[in-house]
């Protein structure tokens, strides 16, 4: 074992009372682990491409038509979806090569315009007060959670509908209360009830969707 290691593991060197054996067994562990957990998404990721495939086509197609009215994206989420939210308008605004960029913002990016309306209007309100004083008819509203249930998410969706906006919603497991609403134009619900494999798939959908829109708004 090296110093590195050992500094990272101290558990496992041989003066902490771990022998070459049970390192080599723990190691073992690891790999195998790894191994379960990578053929787990991409199961997980091939099943979302059979069961929602044509969804992801129907959505990339909507998307590309508003962008090309002159629509911008704006996305949001909380916690982990928060970063996937500014990782997602990150796909749009810096597509592949050969494809123009996309006007997309992250409702989360502005921490004074978050916290301030956290503090004045209430979080549940977060997300719908944004969409409310930016959005416009031909615009996309997209939400992520992994659980589907986030009060701010739900009623951000409401907000975007009752302006025109596209709306799209991207959970986990059987969708949640997200699962519920009547207002969604689109939901893509990553069948698992893990947090770590629905993040990693909900990466792979909304990067689908930008390179879908990107394509079709040539």
């Amino acid at each position: 074992m090296t110093d590195a290691m050992r500094s990272l593991y101290p558990f496992l060197s041989p003066a902490a009372g771990g022998d070459a054996a049970s390192v080599d067994a723990v190691l073992a562990e690891v790999r195998e682990s790894t191994r379960d957990k990578a053929r787990e998404i991409m199961e997980l990721r091939g099943r979302v491409h059979r069961e929602q495939g044509h969804l992801l086509a129907e959505c990339g197609a909507a998307l590309a038509k508003r962008f090309a009215r002159g629509g911008r994206l704006f996305s949001f989420g909380n916690g982990g979806s928060s970063t996937d939210a500014a990782d997602l308008a990150t796909q749009f605004l810096d597509p592949p090569p050969g494809t123009r960029p996309l006007p997309a913002f992250a409702l989360t990016a502005d921490a004074a315009v978050v916290t301030a309306l956290s503090n004045d209007v209430g979080f549940d309100l977060v997300f719908s007060r944004q969409l409310a004083a930016l959005g416009r008819p031909d615009d996309i509203a997209v939400g992520l959670s992994t659980s589907g249930n986030s009060a701010n998410l739900l009623t951000a969706f409401g907000q975007a509908k009752r302006a025109g906006m596209l709306t799209v919603g991207i959970t986990g497991d059987t969708g949640g209360r997200m699962a519920e609403l009547d207002c969604l134009d689109f939901l893509f619900a990553v069948p698992s009830p893990s947090v770590h494999r629905v993040q990693e798939a909900q990466t792979t959908i909304y990067h689908v969707l930008a390179e879908l829109a990107a394509e079709g708004a040539r």
